[in-house]
């Protein structure tokens, strides 16, 4: 089963596109507008194992673009699983980065929840706000339907705690999507 998709998302607002294998090779090609938020994408694609083109064709805000791009890469997460059938279903990780270290949770449910706990003290990092970025972790998940949980267990620097957050993320989401078994990973029988 290939589990690869292309969204493309138009609103009045933004024009969002996301390419996404999940068996891919790491490799990615990110363009938001916002160099940060590509290299985190980048870092989700090349830990996750993953194939993944994000581009934003056409955005009139930073706000709407953050959340767009997460609810087009969680659109795209939530398409190229399928019935997520034989997927693992959770995830997790805690990942360093120098001073920072940082807990990441995912559970593929259908029911979509987020505790994002990014601990980020300046108003930027880098050319992104602190805040676009928690609210791109929260549509993600809503989008995604998936439980998120992300904590900054200790850190300084934010860009090392934002930056260790989209690593431990994409650990978690590669051994979450991984095949683990058949059928629904669910005492339910499905998800």
């Amino acid at each position: 089963m290939v589990r690869e998709t292309h969204v493309d998302r138009r609103t009045l607002e933004t024009h969002v596109e996301v390419s996404l294998n999940l068996d891919g090779d790491g490799s990615s090609a990110c363009e938001t507008g916002f160099l940060f938020l590509d290299h985190l994408l980048k870092a989700l694609a090349f830990y996750g194992g993953f194939t993944l083109n994000v581009k934003v064709v056409e955005g009139d805000l930073e706000h709407h673009i953050a959340e767009d791009v997460g609810i087009t890469l969680g659109e795209a997460l939530d398409k190229a699983l399928g019935d997520k059938s034989g997927i693992n279903r959770f995830g997790w990780a805690i990942v360093p980065m120098d001073e920072a270290l940082v807990l990441v949770s995912v559970d593929i449910s259908g029911r979509p929840h987020s505790s994002i706990e990014l601990d980020l003290k300046g108003e930027y990092v880098e050319d992104i706000k602190s805040e676009d970025l928690v609210h791109m972790l929260e549509s993600l998940a809503r989008s995604a339907r998936m439980s998120l949980h992300v904590k900054v267990l200790r850190g300084e620097n934010d860009h090392h705690k934002a930056e260790a957050a989209f690593k431990a993320l994409a650990l978690a989401l590669k051994q979450a999507v991984s095949r683990g078994g058949e059928g629904a990973p669910s005492t339910k029988g499905v998800i």
